[in-house]
């Protein structure tokens, strides 16, 4: 006989009540999901109110990828209450989409009504150089997998029937340029990852539309929205794509990018949830 399975939203269920335990606060507002190398910002963005280990909440699995912290951190920038997630689970780490979507699942179970995703990303644009932020204005998920596949969700939740028509706000983008209005636009392509995109493979994704690729993200997006979250997506530029430059990806230059632009990405992260 199988094992019963458990449920992914009873579970976000169970991890909100657990973090609400642990952190004193009753609900969040806001969350924002830090990528690769983004740890750093989360000692800037607010005051602190209290820290939670990820592995120590159900459903987290603790990060391996270098760049993430084992860290769910509860700060208020003013009266907003912001959940800050310093790590998140990948697909090519072998987890199951509803692991990799748990983080902002239990994010909206918590009260959360804006997820900021953040993430470090192979820009295709030579007029983006490394360190560039740029705002997500829409994604393919080629990724093969989503969160809402499998069972139907439970009769309270929203049909599974999604409208991506709007993935990432035009609200919330226009806030951000309120912040920074030199950022850029682009279609962010999610693909499964572990290995870097051959040259190939870049030259497909342009072809299709992208102008930027990463290994997160798209599930985490398709999640937010099934649940009636508004999403800004901000990526991170840390290296140039496979073939659009003569030197080779290593997961190191990423994250050295990723901490030099750390108090960009703070000014431009904390602005926006200033004027939420």
């Amino acid at each position: 006989m199988d094992a019963p399975t458990v449920d992914p939203y009873e579970l976000a269920a169970t991890a909100a009540a657990e973090l609400a335990r642990r952190s004193g606060l009753v609900r969040h507002d806001a969350a924002v999901v830090l990528g690769s190398g983004w740890a750093a910002a989360a000692d800037q963005l607010g005051d602190l109110v209290a820290d939670t280990e990820l592995g120590d909440l159900p459903g987290f699995p603790v990060p391996t990828v270098a760049g993430h912290r084992n860290l769910a951190r509860s700060v208020t920038i003013g009266s907003l209450r912001v959940l800050v997630l310093g790590g998140r689970a990948h697909l090519f780490e072998g987890y199951p989409a509803d692991t990799v979507v748990h983080g902002v699942r239990t994010a909206l179970a918590a009260g959360c009504r804006t997820v900021i995703l953040t993430n470090a990303a192979g820009g295709f644009n030579s007029d983006w150089p490394v360190g560039q932020p740029v705002l997500i204005r829409d994604q393919l998920n080629l990724t093969g997998a989503s969160p809402v596949v499998g069972p139907p969700p439970p009769a309270n939740e929203p049909s599974r029937f999604v409208d991506l028509t709007e993935v990432y706000s035009v609200r919330l983008r226009e806030i951000a340029r309120q912040v920074d209005p030199t950022l850029p636009e682009g279609v962010y392509a999610g693909v499964l990852g572990g290995a870097y995109e051959t040259p190939a493979e870049i030259r497909m994704l342009q072809a299709i539309g992208a102008e930027l690729v990463g290994m997160s993200t798209v599930l985490e997006a398709i999640a937010a929205r099934h649940l009636g979250a508004e999403v800004l997506g901000v990526a991170l530029i840390t290296n140039a794509a496979a073939g659009m430059s003569d030197e080779p990806l290593k997961h190191s230059d990423v994250l050295d990018a990723a901490r030099d632009a750390t108090p960009r990405m703070v000014a431009l992260l904390r602005g926006v949830l200033e004027r939420l």
